[in-house]
This record gives C-alpha cells, sequence and structure tokens, in this order.
C-alpha cells in the first residue's frame, strides 16, 4: 500500500484574472492506493479526492498538489493522476486554472453537494469505562451561564483589580532574557527559584514546616489533587470525603478507582469519629479546614489534632487543600494541619488561582520527605512540570513583593464586597436567604427558609444570575441541606447588590410559584390579603466572622 498527501496552499484566480478571495487552504490529504485490490488506482484516487471534497476535508477554492508531484508520490504513473484529476474535472469537482494549477470547484453540481453518510459514532466505539461512567454523576463546583463576569459565580476573584501591566512586564524581561539551558525541560518537581519562594511564604502565613525540596509545581489544585490520589491508592480503597465537599476531589479520587465515603461536616468542621465509624479502614481523606467547601467553616482546633491522631493510628493520608485561605475575615488563624502534624501524614495542597488569576494553572503540594522520590517518579510516568515562563514569572511576581501587596490590596476589596453581600440580602432578601457567618474566602452559603435550591438556581439564571445549590455538593443522599452557594470574588458592590435584588424577585417567583392556593371560605370575605410575599422585617447587619 502506498499512502501520499494532497496538500493546497494557494488561492485559485478568478477567471477574470485577478486574485479571488482567500479560502482556507486544503488540509494535508492522506490518499492511500492498493494494487492488489479488485478497482483501479485511478479509481482509487478518484474516490479519495471526491469523498475529501464530499466531506469538507478540501474546501472549496482550495488547491490540490499537481498530477505530476502527487504521481511521483504515489509512485505511479503521471497518466494514472492525471486521468483521476480530468474525471473529477468533467464531473465539476474540480477546476483549473492555466499556469496557477487545479483547484476545488467553488459551485459543485446541484446533485453532489449531499455530504457522504457517516456511521454513527456509538457504533464505532466500544462501551466506556465503568471509572468514567461514574465520573460523569459527579457534579462540576460551578456552573457558566456565559462569558463574562456575573453577580455570585463562584471560584472567580476581582480581576478587574489584577495589576496585569506590572505581570506583563515581568513576563517581557523573562522573555528577553531566556537562555537556553531555561528552554530545556529543568527539574521535574518545577522551577526551583519558585519552590523556594513558596516554601517561604507558606511557613510565614500558614505555618508549614517543609524545605523547597519537598515543593512540588503542579498545573493548578485539581491537578494535583489527581497527582497524590493515584500516588497514595490503590484501586478499591476507601477514600473519606466532606459532605458535603469539593466535588473536584470526588472526582479526583473516583479517577484514582477509590471507593468514597462521606464524611460529616458541622460547626467544627469534618468529624473524624463520626467518619471512621462509618469507614473504619479508610487509606485517605481530604479535608478542607481553613475554609471549608462549600460550607465555609473553619476547622477547629480540637478536630484538627483529633484528625492527625486518627491519621497517625490508622496509617492514613490526609489530603489538606487550602485554598481561599489568604483572605480573612475577623477569625484568626489556626496553623495548617501540615504544620501541626509530627507523623508526616498531610499532603498540603495550594493553589494562586484565587489569589492572582484561575487561568494561570499554577498551583504545588508539599510533601513528606519520604514521598520526594515517589513523586518524581510519579511525574515521569504521567507529566512534566508546568509552562516554565510561567513558574519565572510569579517567582519575579513574589520575589519582588508584588504578591504581598496584591494580597493586601485584595484583603481590604473582599471586605468590601462581602459586606455589599451582606447588607444588601438583608435588605432585599430578609429571612427568606438566612447568610451564615464566614470566617475566609471568596463565597458564602445562604440557607433557604420555604423554596428548594434547584429551583431557587434555575429561576436565578433566567436573570442572569448564577448560584450553586447546596445540594449539588453532598454525597450521600441522605445528607439534608437546602440553600445557595454565593460567591462574591469577581464584581464590585454595587453590582453585587444589583444582584441579590434579582436573586431576591427570583426567590419571590420561586415562592408565588409553588404556594399552595388557598381556597376561600364562603363565609368569609374574598378581598382577604395574601401574606406578603418576602419574610423581611427591619434590615439589619451580619457579623462578618466566627
Amino acid at each position: 500500500m502506498l499512502l501520499a498527501f494532497v496538500a493546497g496552499s494557494l488561492p485559485m484566480r478568478a477567471r477574470s484574472g485577478h486574485p479571488a478571495p482567500r479560502t482556507r487552504a486544503a488540509s494535508s490529504l492522506l490518499i492511500a492506493v492498493d494494487s492488489t485490490r479488485v478497482d483501479t488506482l485511478q479509481n482509487q484516487i478518484y474516490t479519495a479526492v471526491r469523498r475529501a471534497i464530499l466531506d469538507g476535508t478540501l474546501p472549496p477554492g482550495a488547491r490540490l498538489q499537481s498530477s505530476r508531484a502527487l504521481a511521483a508520490d504515489l509512485s505511479v504513473s503521471r497518466t494514472t493522476t492525471l486521468l483521476a484529476y480530468e474525471q473529477l474535472t468533467a464531473e465539476g469537482y474540480l477546476e483549473t486554472s492555466h499556469g496557477s494549477g487545479t483547484f476545488v470547484s467553488r459551485e459543485l453540481p446541484d446533485d453532489r453537494v449531499t455530504r457522504l453518510p457517516r456511521t454513527p459514532a456509538t457504533a464505532l466505539h466500544r462501551p466506556l469505562s465503568k471509572r468514567v461512567v461514574t465520573l460523569l454523576g459527579v457534579p462540576p463546583a460551578a456552573e457558566r451561564l456565559g462569558p463574562g463576569a456575573r453577580p455570585f459565580r463562584l471560584g472567580v476573584p476581582a480581576l478587574d483589580l489584577f495589576p496585569i501591566r506590572v505581570w506583563t512586564q515581568l513576563a517581557q524581561r523573562r522573555v528577553r532574557s531566556l537562555s537556553m539551558a531555561q528552554l530545556d525541560y529543568g527539574d521535574i518537581l518545577g522551577y526551583r527559584p519558585l519552590r523556594e519562594a513558596i516554601a517561604t511564604h507558606v511557613q510565614l502565613a500558614r505555618g508549614t514546616v517543609c524545605t523547597p525540596e519537598q515543593v512540588v509545581i503542579v498545573a493548578g489544585a485539581q491537578r494535583g489533587l489527581d497527582l497524590l490520589s493515584r500516588l497514595l491508592l490503590d484501586p478499591g480503597d476507601v477514600a473519606l470525603v466532606e459532605d458535603p465537599g469539593y466535588p473536584g476531589a470526588r472526582g479526583a479520587l473516583l479517577d484514582a478507582g477509590a471507593v468514597i465515603r462521606p464524611a460529616p461536616v458541622d460547626s467544627e468542621g469534618l468529624d473524624i469519629d463520626a467518619a471512621a465509624r462509618r469507614a473504619p479502614g479508610a487509606k485517605l481523606v481530604y479535608v478542607t479546614p481553613s475554609h471549608q467547601f462549600p460550607l465555609g467553616v473553619l476547622m477547629s482546633l480540637r478536630r484538627r489534632l483529633a484528625l492527625l491522631d486518627w491519621a497517625a493510628r490508622a496509617g492514613a493520608w490526609v489530603l489538606e487543600d487550602d485554598y481561599d485561605s489568604e483572605f480573612r475575615y475577623g477569625a484568626r488563624p489556626i496553623p495548617c494541619l501540615q504544620g501541626l502534624d509530627g507523623g508526616g501524614r498531610v499532603l498540603y495542597i495550594g493553589t494562586f488561582a484565587k489569589a492572582l488569576f484561575p487561568s494561570l494553572r499554577l498551583g504545588f503540594v508539599i510533601v513528606p520527605p519520604a514521598l520526594i522520590e515517589p513523586v518524581r517518579a510519579a511525574r515521569r510516568a504521567a507529566d512534566g512540570q508546568p509552562h516554565h515562563l510561567d513558574q519565572m514569572v510569579l517567582t519575579d511576581f513574589i520575589a519582588d513583593g508584588h504578591y504581598e501587596r496584591h494580597l493586601r490590596r485584595m484583603r481590604g476589596v473582599y471586605t468590601e464586597r462581602l459586606q455589599a453581600v451582606l447588607d444588601s440580602a438583608d435588605r432585599y432578601c430578609g429571612e427568606a436567604l438566612r447568610l451564615r457567618p464566614i470566617a475566609a474566602g471568596l463565597h458564602l452559603v445562604g440557607d433557604l427558609s420555604d423554596v428548594a435550591d434547584h429551583e431557587a438556581t434555575a429561576a436565578a439564571a433566567t436573570r442572569g444570575i448564577e448560584v450553586m445549590p447546596l445540594t449539588a455538593f453532598c454525597v450521600s443522599p441522605n445528607t439534608r441541606v437546602n440553600g445557595l452557594v454565593l460567591g462574591f470574588g469577581c464584581l464590585r458592590p454595587q453590582a453585587l447588590s444589583e444582584g441579590m435584588a434579582k436573586l431576591a424577585a427570583a426567590l419571590d417567583e420561586v415562592r408565588q410559584r409553588t404556594r399552595p392556593r388557598a381556597v376561600p371560605h364562603p363565609q368569609r370575605e374574598s378581598s382577604t390579603r395574601p401574606a406578603p410575599a418576602r419574610a423581611s422585617a427591619s434590615p439589619r447587619r451580619r457579623p462578618r466572622g466566627e
């Protein structure tokens, strides 16, 4: 069997002699001819080109390889390719322009334009793996209604205030000074200066105990979760996750073959004693102690010590996701689990997505010294480090003091935006949406009184408002919650206040639609007024922290 490519790159000329409007160049087209087949080589070439024209691979106006060049590539006579081209030209599929070449006709015959039938994809592929089918049941951490910032969108910081000019200048400086060594692969654990900068920062800000050798750069926290899940678990191992909890962690653990068991969360955070009774053989627990997702509670010191004690006794691992820990509202910070751990059972996960911007796709994990070489082996088998240039720019951003200045500014900004949500919720929603106290992070939870959260979410979406139902994050069907998760990082106070007014209208709409209609008593006056739609007294200000 012989193979060749028919490639096109030049626009055909109009009959007037002037260049025709440019069209998309033909993609390289693989033609296969087989001398052992019954049909002739000429017909095989004709069929391959005709099919490419009909299915759009060769668009109108695309220039084809010359018959002489195609014949040389296929090791056939030029007469064979020339006759195939002539047949296609006679049928109206090709046009020739003297001195320019052969092109796909701009106007195909009416009876030829029907696309060739394709075999349905379901008939070509085997069923999906059981693991992937399970992953399809894991909900996303947030739903997007479309591009652009919207009220209460989850997971997005104040992109309007990011110092993009400073970042661009640092990137340009790095590009101009790139060396050959920096174009090479580099350390598979990540850019060494960035690992040093991160180790210094988290020890001061979060109380970690680590060296730069323990820091591994990953392409975001989700990639870190995937890496550590595969490193620590065998298929069939039991893993505990907070309930309600972060769906991304559940997805990473399921993809590693883990069996998921829910761990209840209350006002003190994850209750490891209750979880261990339900799943005594658990090998790993995923936890968000600094700002539980999605409930937002701060894990108490008592619960943290109980979790570490359990991990030591059970020989289990703890994945500590310390996201959103940079932004606090009145509550005193508690040292992270990794800093309290004396047994090397905690693996720390951090990201720059919320502190800087999500598309940066840079995060890090801190592993115990005994896992450094296993992580190297896992990285070699799966992937390398993220983009080197981004790591270098982030290193400069931290080293030059821009990161700390940005964090200080954002703490004030987010406090103002949070207060706008609290005030507007009191003003517009009253008891219909009771916001829970918040200690840290860029989102908060509101409990609904008489509206189902999934119906409220759908009604809000029709008004351009993005909220997530609290029930979407539950692991066990027996977990009883009914509320909305609201982000407040990406919009200014005025927009958040206006969004809350629209959310209140959505809640009122659902309440009116689902409220049972009262049957008037024949002896009562029919002019009795219904109860007010919004159960709100006077506005009140809620506490910012715990």
